[in-house]
């Protein structure tokens, strides 16, 4: 469903994704980690052209988002994205933040939407939230809605750009809860993540990221038993001091 060829990214002077080269099958969860400043985020953000690249070529179901006469909107509608910061629109509600796309973009009637968002809600566990704002949510409330937008489309794929690292302790067992329930369903799923656990236990594979390159594209069995690279072995060393700690 996604291939990397060769992605090159820069900001100035600085080379922030490095011919990262990489593939994620149908129905896998792959997900992406390593230190801060590694590239992750970027190199998420170019799957759907948030952030362009100046060389290399991505490919989404075969067709390069790069090449000729591409429609960037319908491309970005066709792939469901949470942020890390929610992103919800502060003067929708609940149901309005969720209907938005699946009307303006998708063409569904009112009473269509309105039921999709009812159904989606159900599923993240907030369908009595529909009429609220995002003011009145908890932070996991304001992620688990976004992750239901972000479904409102019906996208064979969706990327999630660290989605619990805005959110306090509590409040990530709740998201990552919905997160698991999308991926036993069988969606294609790339995440960024430092949730350690959720990458053991829910990826099919894990992109180990650092200097803008994929280091170790593994399971993740290998990854947290026997990880190949020194940076990677240093990654998850300094993980185990913080958990002890």
């Amino acid at each position: 469903m996604i291939k990397l060829e060769k992605v090159n990214k820069w900001y100035g002077d600085y080379h922030a994704l490095n011919d990262v080269t990489g593939s994620v099958a149908k129905g896998e969860v792959v997900v992406v980690c390593g230190p801060s400043g590694s590239g992750k985020s970027t190199m998420i953000r170019t799957l759907n052209r948030l952030e362009e690249i100046q060389k290399g070529d991505i490919q989404i179901s075969g067709k390069s988002i790069y090449g000729p006469g591409v429609d960037i909107n319908k491309l970005r509608a066709s792939i469901g994205f949470v942020f890390q910061q929610f992103n919800l629109f502060p003067h929708y509600s609940v149901r309005d933040n969720i209907t938005l796309s699946a009307r303006k973009v998708g063409g569904m009637s009112v009473a269509q939407a309105n039921a999709l968002a009812e159904d989606l809600l159900n599923k993240v566990g907030l369908s009595h939230k529909i009429d609220a704002m995002p003011a009145n949510l908890s932070g996991g409330q304001q992620q688990r809605v976004a992750i239901a937008r972000a479904l409102a489309q019906r996208p064979p794929l969706i990327l999630f750009d660290e989605p619990t690292s805005a959110l306090d302790p509590e409040m990530v067992g709740e998201v990552l809860a919905v997160m698991k329930q999308l991926a036993s369903e069988g969606m294609t799923m790339v995440v960024v993540t430092h949730e350690m656990g959720f990458a053991r236990d829910v990826a099919d594979r894990i992109w180990f990221m650092d200097a803008g390159e994929i280091l170790e594209d593994t399971t993740p069995q290998e990854f947290f038993t026997a990880p190949r690279h020194p940076r990677s072995r240093k990654f998850l060393e300094d993980i185990l001091q913080r958990s002890v700690v």
